[in-house]
């Protein structure tokens, strides 16, 4: 079983600089990538003066995280990919149990290890945490993270079990599945796109797991920071179109219409929190969803599983 540990850089000099040490250092011999997103600083050259033994594949422009991977793991002949965020500190020991995971069972498609925040290593981190899962709304959460609520690592996590979507900030996922999958949807340039790939898998019968018996650290924020007005405008573009990819018929009509009351709201709450530029994000977000929607609907998979959620109503429990 082949692993190819895949790292893709934009602009990322400091996060190498910071964090490839470590991966070297606790990766023995396996391979690692760099797949290089037009960088325009000198991140490159660093990597030819520090690190000639890592691979380096140059895409010609910034396709995101979603067109960048699927440009770069053409190139790279693998069995399981481990797609990881540039800005994550790895630790002794933090593959193998994946890929025990892996060898236990062929439809198991993708894993994620646990992740913890790398500025305060006691508290899970907010992208992954201990496991994804998703609500009857279609809101995502972590195992340890629901929306801005972070839970502290206390070993309650420390247990391999199915979950619903794996972070995409170390995702480790089956080649086989991912092409089979066509690969990540590029329209999503970045943010969500590995819950849709995950939600898709399902739909198809594959597993998606999770194990505490390896950790990462996560720092966060690498690319766009928390607060960009167009963080919120992924987020939220990406995620109506995900529900209509990939939720049951039945659900699909309430679902999108609830959201769409909801996100008003959201866009209200955005505006009063964080400035209008938040506010106008939420409306470019539903104008770019309607502008797709044609191409998304015909998107939609064969099957669709019908028990798609872990919780219901988590967004009215959690804040009323």
């Amino acid at each position: 079983m082949k692993l190819a540990i895949v790292i893709l850089n934009w602009n990322g000099k400091n996060w190498l600089e910071k964090f490839l040490p470590s991966v070297i250092l606790y990766s023995g011999d396996t391979e690692i990538y760099v797949i290089d997103n037009a960088s325009t600083d000198d991140s490159i050259d660093y990597l030819h003066q520090n690190f000639p033994h890592v691979r380096i594949i140059y895409n010609t422009k910034n396709n995101g995280f979603a067109g960048g991977y699927n440009d770069g793991l053409k190139h790279i002949h693998a069995d399981i990919y481990c797609l990881l965020n540039s800005d994550v500190e790895v630790t002794a020991n933090w593959f193998d149990p994946v890929l025990n995971l892996f060898k236990s069972d062929p439809k198991i498609a993708a894993v994620q290890p646990k992740v913890l925040d790398y500025n305060r290593k006691n508290f899970f981190e907010f992208a992954g945490a201990a496991g994804g899962f998703i609500d009857n709304l279609g809101y995502p959460y972590c195992r340890g993270r629901i929306f801005e609520s972070i839970e502290e690592d206390k070993g309650q996590y420390n247990d391999e079990t199915e979950i619903f979507w794996a972070s995409g900030c170390c995702l480790f996922i089956r080649a086989e599945d991912f092409w089979n999958q066509k690969g990540f949807d590029e329209r999503f340039f970045a943010h969500q796109e590995e819950i849709d790939l995950c939600w898709r898998l399902k739909n198809d019968g594959k597993k998606i797991f999770y194990t505490g018996k390896s950790t990462i650290y996560h720092v966060g924020g690498g690319t766009l920071n928390k607060q960009s007005a167009q963080k919120t405008f992924l987020n939220m573009r990406n995620n109506l179109t995900m529900l209509v990819k990939n939720l049951p018929l039945a659900a699909l009509f309430w679902v999108i219409f609830s959201r769409l009351i909801l996100d008003g709201a959201a866009a209200l709450y955005f505006a009063f929190q964080n400035g209008f530029s938040h506010l106008w994000a939420v409306l470019r977000a539903h104008f770019s969803f309607y502008s797709h929607l044609p191409g998304t609907i015909r998107l939609r998979g064969k099957n669709q599983i019908k028990k798609y959620h872990n919780s219901k109503w988590l967004i009215f429990k959690h804040f009323i």
